[in-house]
């Protein structure tokens, strides 16, 4: 072999050896980003102790898996806007900024909701519901005040949370009580009056209920009559073991997005215990208790195994439709910091999330990522 033939059969083979290299290390690395690559965003819901980045091997897991990210709490009304002529923005500023730092899509979470409402918002001084005047100029400055601090820098925004009961009445919420249906395509407009560029959601729980299904899908015929804009409809994904039936979830994905408007699957777990009606009186017996906390130690393997595969199941259900789905976000990171945890009583443990405990992910994930050897 001559010496231009040797240096070139050596440079091919430092090549060869370097691409092996990079391969082994890209699947390696490989995270459920890339599996849905191209396909739709996948979220997680942080909460403020993440943010602070004080577990590292979190951070770990939020940069290999996730391209979006979405708050926990610190957006809501109670925690960002107080009091009326107060407001705190210093959790929703570092959440943003921890977004930015890492390359994430940053998800607003929520504008206008019933639930951890300010008590001053929608009352006088005196107790009294306020005027529709005066509640239209609250929500107005609320929204614009908000959207535009961060105007560029949020994708997009949850405008109207679960306003919708199951047989697609209105929840009778102050906000319905004072302004009627109108207070949704008021929402909606101040919001994209406050940042035109931001995608505006409604999002809602329990979509796979046809009543509340169908009022959704009313809902956002009536907007885009009005020419308001509304881009897409999170469907809460929180699941049980016996529910939903993935065909009533299937039928309302394709009635939203036969509206012209993208789906989410937001909020996404799936409790491994029994169900358990918010409503239900809670005994304090031993033996009911035990009922409610089964498996304090660690999933059974046979619960383990149906979990993952119902679990599965709705992943390959987001994918066989991923031209209509924009997003799939999880109601948090690991099985530990889950809210499914100490629900609906103290001391329940839970393992509703794609991760364990020990920052592992569930055997349906490693199947996703095409190693069942797969550490951190």
């Amino acid at each position: 072999m001559n010496t231009k033939s040797f240096i070139r059969a050596s440079l091919l083979t430092i090549f060869f050896i370097c691409q092996v290299g990079k391969n082994n290390c890209a699947t390696a690395q490989t995270g459920l980003k890339d599996v849905t690559d191209n396909k739709f965003l996948i979220g997680a819901a942080l909460n403020m102790s993440q943010v602070s980045e004080r577990d590292n091997k979190t951070i770990e897991l939020i940069r290999r898996h996730f391209n979006a990210i979405t708050p926990e709490n610190c957006m809501k009304c109670s925690f960002i806007h107080p009091e009326e002529n107060r407001y705190d923005f210093t959790d929703t500023d570092k959440f943003v900024e921890f977004g930015e730092k890492y390359g994430l899509e940053i998800i607003g979470h929520c504008l206008i909701w019933h639930s951890q409402l300010a008590p001053w918002f929608c009352v006088d001084d005196k107790g009294a519901d306020v005027s529709p005047e005066t509640l239209k100029a609250r929500m107005k400055k609320h929204i614009s005040t908000i959207v535009g601090r961060y105007k560029g820098r949020v994708k997009g925004w949850d405008v109207v949370n679960e306003a919708i009961l199951e047989d697609g009445s209105y929840r009778e919420s102050k906000f319905f009580k004072i302004l009627g249906e109108d207070f949704i395509p008021l929402a909606f407009q101040y919001a994209h009056e406050a940042d035109p560029e931001a995608e505006l959601y409604y999002n809602d729980y329990g979509m796979d209920n046809p009543g509340r299904r169908n009022a959704v899908v009313r809902l956002v015929q009536k907007l885009k009559s009005q020419g308001i804009r509304i881009d897409a409809v999170g469907m809460q994904g929180h699941m049980g073991m016996d529910y939903p039936k993935i065909s009533d979830f299937e039928a309302s994905m394709l009635a939203f997005a036969s509206t012209g408007v993208k789906v989410m699957i937001t909020e996404w777990d799936m409790s491994a215990l029994p169900t358990v009606s918010q409503s239900a009186n809670i005994s304090e017996t031993q033996d009911y208790q035990k009922a409610l906390n089964p498996y304090p130690d660690g999933l059974p393997e046979s619960i383990s195994k149906k979990w993952n595969e119902r679990m599965r199941s709705f992943f390959e259900l987001f994918i066989k439709h991923a031209d209509i789905i924009e997003r799939v976000t999880t109601w948090g990171v690991t099985d530990g910091n889950s809210w499914k945890n100490n629900f609906p009583v103290s001391g329940r443990t839970d393992y509703p999330l794609l991760f364990d405990r020990n920052y592992q992910p569930k055997p349906f994930v490693k199947a996703l990522l095409g190693n069942e050897r797969h550490q951190n």
